[in-house]
């Protein structure tokens, strides 16, 4: 990707995306005198980023990922992912490995999970890389990549545990909290990541959700909280 196409891709000012890449916290190369960048360690950035983020920045990238998309800045991203049987209050999970391996069987039973065993591979080598810890207590597990074999659609499982579990959080604090997601294409992937960041930061969100009773509850939390900022952004 050029300069302009890194921009699009990411929802960031041109020239702000230029300052960061030459100042080494953008991955790029030049080429020909020419800032080039590789779309597969742009997204490996940033789903390492965004937890980190700050409010502007979420929006920004939300805002231009949409567009890039093409898809209608008033419609729900996350709201029609959610599934009752793909969430839970109390998952049965003592370890990190346990725990994916309990959100891999929460996202097969919605039926639109191929191969859960790649599902849960890939899960696995995305957390040898990197944490997907955040601080608060939150988790966004997700695969390296999006795949697009392994899922009929996007997937978004939702889980609390009763006990926190070392999950490697920046802050060393135990993680409780988990969102699980597993798209088919890399804008997607992102913009589902932009979204959920967005929507946990600054509010009462996860403490909401920690004290829901039932699925249905976390999904309204969800679509309120879903709304709430996209009415914010008009």
């Amino acid at each position: 990707m050029d300069l302009l196409e890194l921009a699009a891709y990411i929802g960031m000012d041109s020239r702000q995306a230029e300052k960061l890449a030459l100042r080494g916290q953008i991955p790029c190369q030049k080429v020909g005198g020419s800032l080039r960048f590789n779309r597969a360690e742009i997204t490996d950035w940033l789903q390492q980023k965004m937890g980190t983020m700050a409010r502007a920045s979420l929006d920004s990238m939300d805002a231009g990922i949409t567009n890039h998309r093409q898809v209608n800045p008033d419609d729900d991203l996350i709201s029609p992912m959610l599934r009752p049987q793909a969430i839970t209050t109390n998952l049965p999970a003592r370890t990190k490995n346990s725990v994916l391996r309990e959100l891999v069987a929460l996202a097969q039973e919605t039926d639109l999970l191929y191969d859960g065993p790649a599902l849960l591979e890939a899960l696995i080598k995305r957390e040898e890389l990197c944490s997907t810890a955040m601080e608060a207590g939150v988790a966004i597990p997700h695969p390296r990549r999006p795949l697009p074999y392994t899922v009929a659609d996007s997937i978004l499982v939702i889980a609390a545990t009763s006990n926190g579990i070392g999950f490697g959080a920046p802050d060393g604090q135990l993680t409780d909290l988990f969102f699980m997601t597993c798209s088919q294409d890399d804008r997607h992937h992102l913009h589902v990541l932009a979204r959920i960041c967005r929507m946990l930061h600054n509010s009462k969100l996860a403490q909401n959700i920690r004290h829901a009773q039932s699925p249905q509850e976390i999904i309204q939390l969800m679509k309120d909280r879903e709304q709430q900022i996209l009415t914010e952004s008009n």
